[in-house]
């Protein structure tokens, strides 16, 4: 073996530097890495990205899963106007192994905000039009895919169409996902306000107490929400972590979307003229959000709680999960997780969709053998 090195170090030495030509490094392209990475390449999955026809306009979905025989998963994103496809990169790949997920870029967001005029949108920005949306977009999915029926996961804003859409249409459902479930939102934003007024306080930070009384009443006497009062609000609980738990801003994730392999530039400057388009219209729906006089849900229900959430704070959820009925209903804690469960612990909420929803589209055979 020595006399091996010996001699290879030897050829090394007496070979011509020409014999090896020079290596030039090209900067990396971090999107088209990642976007090679997680291409789906297995014989019977599906990695599809395109625009369709709902409600009067087109709007984006990607559809992708490592076999089409799973279940779909149609996540109904936040915001308003806050897409999840720049970021899924971070958690959704081992969604696929098991789902057929699809990321939907609602009215007014992301990229569905590019492909359409927004005079001619802007009427339509209604939660009712976008429950249709929503029902439209199932359809289309069950039509298309084979599907008699799909999982559906709301996220925050996205838990006001997703618990919509499982009211009227629970025979589509093999069950509704809440996550950052939203139930009274007129109540939660002055538990939320409550909060980080009472944390600014026990933390001695004379500027946002300052800041957050100037703002009371919040929620003003009739209920309003004021988008310059909430943006307030919002201020200062994502400084004490109701967003993120154990972080002071959402730098981390809205960084990772820079590098995106679903997003381009001109697709990031849309999802930021998506939510200055799409916040102020749908505000007043929002603040009338009101779910507690419904008390049966006819599809199975999952509720997945981020312990410090104080974006969506858990109490009114609770009495809400609490007196109403579902063919079945559970309620999991993520105990170090605020608002953004699936950047904070994607682990466990890949473990408990595997286990807590996916059985329930096994027992109809709705599963990849």
């Amino acid at each position: 073996m020595k006399l091996f090195v010996q001699t290879f170090i030897c050829a090394l030495t007496r070979t011509p530097m020409a014999a090896f030509p020079a290596r030039v490094e090209a900067s990396p392209n971090a999107h088209a890495i990642l976007r090679e990475f997680n291409k789906v390449v297995s014989s019977n999955g599906i990695d599809e990205a395109k625009a369709i026809e709902i409600g009067g306009i087109r709007q984006w979905i990607t559809v992708r899963g490592r076999d089409r025989r799973n279940p779909i998963l149609l996540v109904v994103h936040g915001g308003p106007a806050a897409p999840d496809l720049p970021n899924r990169y971070l958690f959704e790949r081992p969604w696929n192994d098991y789902f057929t997920v699809v990321e939907w870029g609602q009215r007014g967001a992301g990229k569905t905000y590019e492909l359409n005029d927004p005079e001619k949108v802007a009427p339509t920005m209604r939660v009712a039009r976008m429950v249709q949306d929503a029902e439209e977009l199932v359809t289309y999915l069950r039509t298309t895919y084979g599907k008699k029926k799909i999982f559906a996961l709301g996220h925050s804003w996205g838990t006001i169409l997703g618990l919509y859409l499982a009211q009227r249409r629970p025979d589509w459902l093999y069950a509704y996902i809440g996550v950052g479930q939203i139930i009274n939102m007129r109540e939660a934003e002055q538990i939320a306000y409550d909060w980080v007024l009472s944390t600014a306080r026990k933390a001695g930070d004379a500027d946002a107490e300052k800041e957050l009384e100037a703002i009371a009443p919040y929620p003003e006497s009739n209920g309003a929400l004021p988008l310059e009062k909430m943006n307030v609000e919002r201020k200062w609980s994502v400084h004490y972590g109701a967003l993120t738990f154990g972080r002071q801003s959402y730098n981390f994730w809205e960084n990772a979307e820079k590098i995106s392999p679903d997003y381009s530039e001109t697709d990031f400057k849309a999802i930021d003229a998506g939510s200055a388009f799409s916040l102020p219209k749908l505000l007043l729906d929002m603040a009338s959000t009101d779910f507690t006089k419904l008390t049966r849900l006819d599809c199975p229900l999952l509720i997945f709680a981020g312990r410090y959430d104080y974006t969506t704070p858990s109490q009114p959820v609770q009495r809400w999960f609490e007196r109403v009925e579902a063919p079945s209903k559970r309620w999991i804690w993520f105990e170090n997780s605020a608002h953004m469960i699936y950047a904070e612990e994607p682990g466990r909420v890949l473990v408990h969709l595997v286990q807590d929803a996916l059985p329930l589209a096994a027992a109809a055979g709705d599963v990849a053998p």
